[in-house]
């Protein structure tokens, strides 16, 4: 079976987050794409871990 191909932009809506987050993880290899020529593809199954993952920051930790 060929796997669905996303766009940034394709992600990011289906993320709920913006597309420049998407490239910050991508950047950070937590999501992983592939780039074609300036752009990057994700495939969909690779939004899954990221999906799982709460919204926003994690909590400050107290300092000692």
């Amino acid at each position: 079976m060929i796997e669905q191909l996303l766009s940034t932009e394709d992600a990011a809506r289906e993320l709920g987050v913006t597309r420049r987050r998407i490239q910050a993880m991508i950047h950070a290899g937590r999501l992983v794409a592939k780039r074609i020529g300036r752009d990057f593809v994700i495939e969909r199954s690779a939004l899954d871990p990221v999906r799982s993952r709460p919204p926003g920051r994690p909590p400050d930790r107290p300092k000692e």
